[in-house]
């Protein structure tokens, strides 16, 4: 039985569950208060009562010790009993005001002999009901007793009990009912925001571009509400956050997908042209098939670059315990000059200057993946500027860092590209042509390793000119 009310309880609403324990709490506080209440109401009345029997008794005392007897009348229901009491034994003075059973009477006056002040007991005597008994010493050997009903303290008592009953009983229910219509207001924003919550769960997710229109924008509640309000409107930024992120990932996995299969297909097609035309008797002469198998070559060559850059991104991407960088100490300023021969030697139509700088920048850093860095930044201002454009490489160095920067005289990067062009794949030619241009994953190798490195590669907004600066941590890792 009390498992299945435990249960019941448990399924009520939050708001029930309070007001109920509010009011087990409330008619707690009330037993006690009642309780106490009762029992100081009635101390108070019996000590009152005590107090006017006293007094009587001084008259009584009197009378009794003139005329051995008590002569004047007690009040309506008060006994008084005169007691001669010695050797344990206590005799009743007649005439005598007593109930038929007075035992009570009597036992109290064999202990008031052997006792030296007053004494007062509350009893009840057959018939008569609850009375209160006071004994005082009128002589040596002489006790008088009196007994007071008690029933007016009682019915003062049970009516006090009455009314406080009364009284609780229509505070308790006043305070369960507009405790349960306050709790149920107080918690108003705690169903908004569950209202809030199952909006967002039939809300579809799956959208790309799926955003969370909802948000609780209550302000009662007091202060804990209002902080639970900002860790829910917070949680709901955060996931609105993750799902941008998630739709863009997906974006732009479905265009990188895209554009491998692009860069892929073209050299595969290549491959599989040239394999077919060893099908036919021309391709097999000797000056024939050299030249066929010379583009099979370079076809396969390219794809093995494409490969390979798509591998290191992939491996820079996933934070690999074994990072594919070798560490050493390396003269930056040197490998900045072996990068800028190579390029004259490969590009002499673009003028190559290094302007003047540090002679020698030491850092801890992976030359041949920093080399690959400086060459993919050169090769990007060739190709990707008219003959006879300056190019400029640039080295410095401040306290904890070193600067490399490439810059060339060229076009500039338009506005509306400048935010993607470390994208991978991406190319400001629309068309994908290969006349200026590679497979668009120069400046995204480049930038993945310059961050691989604890760097920073950005590009400049100078007009007409396209700079590019490698910022690289003194120390390394």
């Amino acid at each position: 039985m009390i498992r299945r009310w435990w249960r019941a309880y448990r399924g009520l609403r939050l708001g029930t569950r309070l007001a109920l324990g509010l009011g087990v709490l409330s008619l707690v506080v009330f037993a006690v208060v009642g309780t106490v209440l009762t029992a100081y109401m009635r101390d108070y009345l019996e000590r009152q009562l005590a107090d006017q029997m006293k007094l009587v008794q001084v008259v009584q005392s009197k009378d009794a010790a003139a005329h051995g007897t008590v002569e004047r009348k007690p009040y309506y229901g008060w006994y008084t009993a005169v007691y001669d009491v010695s050797a344990g034994s206590a005799d009743l003075r007649t005439p005598a005001e007593v109930p038929a059973d007075s035992r009570a009477l009597t036992a109290l006056a064999l202990t008031m002999a052997r006792s030296d002040q007053d004494l007062t007991r509350t009893v009840r005597i057959g018939g008569h009901g609850p009375y209160l008994l006071r004994a005082c010493e009128v002589e040596p050997g002489v006790v008088l007793v009196s007994a007071a009903p008690l029933g007016d303290v009682e019915d003062t008592v049970r009516q006090l009990v009455t009314v406080q009953v009364v009284v609780f009983g229509l505070a308790l229910a006043a305070l369960v009912v507009f405790g349960r219509r306050m709790l149920r207001r107080g918690l108003k924003p705690l169903s908004d925001m569950a209202s809030t919550a199952h909006g967002i769960a039939s809300h579809d997710l799956t959208e790309s571009a799926a955003r969370l229109p909802l948000r609780d924008g209550g302000r009662d509640g007091g202060k804990e509400v209002a902080e639970l309000r900002t860790a829910f409107n917070t949680m709901l930024e955060h996931i609105d956050a993750s799902l941008a992120v998630r739709a863009e990932a997906e974006r732009r996995l479905r265009r990188f997908v895209a554009d491998a299969s692009h860069e892929l297909r073209t050299p595969l097609m290549s491959v599989r042209g040239y394999a077919d035309l060893f099908q036919y008797a021309a391709a097999h002469a000797p000056e024939e098939r050299e030249r066929h198998l010379s583009r099979l070559r370079a076809e396969a060559a390219r794809m093995g670059v494409l490969l390979d850059d798509l591998l290191l991104l992939a491996r820079l991407d996933a934070d690999e315990v074994e990072a594919p960088l070798r560490w050493e100490e390396t003269d930056l300023t040197e490998l900045v000059r072996q990068a800028a021969e190579s390029f004259r030697a490969a590009r002499p139509g673009h003028p190559l200057t290094v302007a003047s700088g540090p002679a020698s920048v030491r850092l801890r850093l992976d030359p041949q993946r920093i080399r690959q860095v400086l060459d993919n930044l050169l090769t990007n201002a060739a190709v990707h500027t008219p003959p006879g454009t300056r190019v400029c490489v640039t080295v410095s160095a401040a306290p904890g860092t070193a600067r490399v920067s490439v810059a060339d005289t060229g076009p500039g990067v338009p506005a509306a590209d400048r935010d993607r062009v470390f994208d991978r794949f991406y190319r400001v030619d629309k068309a994908r042509s290969r006349d200026r241009g590679g497979s668009g994953l120069g400046l995204s190798v480049a930038a993945s390793l310059v961050r691989a490195h604890g760097g920073t590669i950005e590009l400049g907004d100078a007009p007409g000119a396209t700079v590019f600066t490698v910022t690289l941590p003194a120390a390394g890792r």
